[in-house]
């Protein structure tokens, strides 16, 4: 589906105040920096910074990934015959194809990697939310499946699929923090995803193919 006029400038907006505050967090530390100073630097309203980030600490997640519907989402949307690790696959791919989500991924999450990492509380909520976006993408698995209630299959492969997808963001975050490019770690993330393809078992990537 093509992003409408509207659609591209609240993730445009939603961009560049997430970029405001990667820059004050890199600078000053999470905990200096306060919602007001982020609205100034990114020339919004401090409402505005709240009505697309719940709270200061989705700021240093990646943009769009704040939600634990996430993955879930991704998986409802795939197309006839794709399966649900083919989605979450081809969805990754799109977004390094893309300037601006490969940007938001490379320079904005890159930016605040080491935040994240240097802060526990965020760390913490970061692991809550990966927790929870299994649990609901298990749920849509099942539900989608019409597997029984004691089928393991949908939260096993609900978990890979959240740890390839967590493996992607962290290997972005500690090569930018390495000081990578943006080419060379889109082409380095790519070899990843490549990888994941060739490792994943028939019954994971096949699984939850949708019908034609």
């Amino acid at each position: 589906m093509t992003e409408g006029l509207r659609e591209r400038k609240k993730r445009q907006t939603r961009q560049r105040v997430a970029d405001a505050a990667a820059v004050l967090f890199a600078a000053r530390g999470f905990d200096a920096v306060t919602v007001a100073e982020i609205a100034e630097a990114a020339e919004v309203s401090v409402n505005t910074v709240y009505n697309h980030f719940a709270a200061k600490e989705d700021l240093v997640l990646p943009p769009e990934e704040t939600t634990a519907q996430h993955l879930a989402d991704v998986v409802r949307r795939r197309g006839p015959g794709e399966s649900a690790a083919h989605a979450v696959l081809a969805h990754l791919r799109a977004e390094l194809g893309d300037p601006d989500r490969r940007r938001a991924l490379t320079d904005g999450f890159g930016r605040t990697y080491r935040t994240m990492c240097s802060t526990p509380a965020l760390t913490a909520r970061l692991e809550r939310l990966r927790r929870r976006m299994t649990d609901v993408l298990a749920a849509e698995l099942r539900a989608g499946t019409g597997a029984a209630p004691d089928d393991p299959m949908p939260r096993l492969v609900a978990t890979q699929i959240a740890a390839f997808h967590s493996l992607v963001h962290t290997e972005i975050g500690e090569r930018v923090a390495a000081g990578q490019g943006a080419g060379e770690i889109t082409t380095a993330v790519r070899a990843l995803l490549d990888a994941v393809e060739e490792l994943g078992g028939e019954r994971f990537l096949g699984y939850a193919v949708r019908p034609g």
